[in-house]
């Protein structure tokens, strides 16, 4: 039995993400700023402590500073994606986040932002990280979501269409939301959550978004990604139909990113748990007011 192809060329993800943190384009991280300073505040909000801490692919040291400032981890291991990042300390450990080198029940807390959306088996890689976390440990994880560069999409795949009579897929597929929460389910998370917030960036032109995703590393990486480079033509065209159909009055056109926060827990017996069917002491009659009748009736 075959097993299933990647989806996402893993090799071509590295050399990408060294040459953007090599390059380190001022201002390049907004994205990973924003989501950031966000984990920040949800690590508030919980309403515990964590003995070791994990920052899992969190390149340029933004969500180690997270988890630090949020005061909830008493220790924090950085562990950068494939590389070291040269304009950082050396990290604890570089490796692969769909092959965890963690043991069973060995760290409490693992945060990750905008890296998971690269993994080939995300189902797996969830599973990995539950195994990894102690009973009680928290996953906080954020990745773009359905909806992440709709516009992008439409404006490369329409020119690409009305030209060439074809088009490839040039931006990556990303997850739904409720699909990611069953993943949760399906790993074994307890008490899983997702959420979505919706952050719309805007650009000059669609060259200028192009930029900021080759500087964030996170330009297509698809496996089955077409060899052959966009035409002037195609691109040229792709950026009218963008402006025509994805700005604002003043011009400037709109990217959208859709983020997806998802959280579950390690089991432990201390958690919360749902009743048992049945088991409720009041009536759903009795709260409204009204006679409850019999299925027959």
């Amino acid at each position: 039995m075959s097993s299933q192809p990647d989806l996402f060329d893993r090799s071509l993800l590295r050399s990408r993400r060294q040459r953007a943190l090599k390059a380190a384009k001022p201002g390049a991280d907004f994205l990973l700023k924003a989501v950031s300073a966000d984990l920040e505040e949800r690590l508030l909000l919980v309403n515990r402590s964590f003995g070791t801490a994990v920052d899992l692919g969190g390149h340029t040291g933004l969500v180690f500073k997270a988890i630090e400032k949020s005061g909830k981890a008493g220790q924090i291991l950085r562990a950068d994606l494939h590389i070291a990042d040269p304009n950082q300390s050396p990290p604890d450990l570089v490796c692969d986040d769909a092959l965890l080198p963690f043991g069973d029940q060995s760290v409490d807390l693992i945060v990750s932002a905008l890296a998971l959306q690269f993994v080939n088996d995300l189902p797996g890689t969830l599973i990995q990280i539950r195994r990894a976390l102690a009973p009680d440990g928290l996953l906080m994880a954020t990745l773009p979501g359905a909806g992440t560069l709709t516009e992008l999409r439409d404006s490369l795949t329409r020119a690409e269409l009305e030209i060439k009579g074809g088009a490839a897929a040039r931006v990556l597929p990303f997850a739904d939301t409720r699909d990611l929460g069953s993943l949760l389910q399906r790993a074994g998370f307890a008490l899983p959550v997702t959420d979505l917030d919706t952050i719309t960036v805007r650009y000059d032109n669609m060259f200028a978004l192009l930029a900021d995703l080759r500087a964030m590393g996170a330009t297509s990486i698809l496996h089955d990604r077409s060899r052959t480079p966009l035409s002037r033509q195609v691109l040229y065209r792709a950026a009218e139909l963008y402006a025509e159909n994805h700005a604002d009055p003043d011009g400037r056109i709109r990217a959208t990113f859709a983020l997806v926060t998802l959280s579950g827990w390690a089991p432990h017996e201390s958690q919360q748990k749902p009743l048992r069917p049945g088991s409720a002491k009041a009536s759903l009659a009795e709260a409204l007011g009204v006679r409850e009748r019999k299925i027959r009736e």
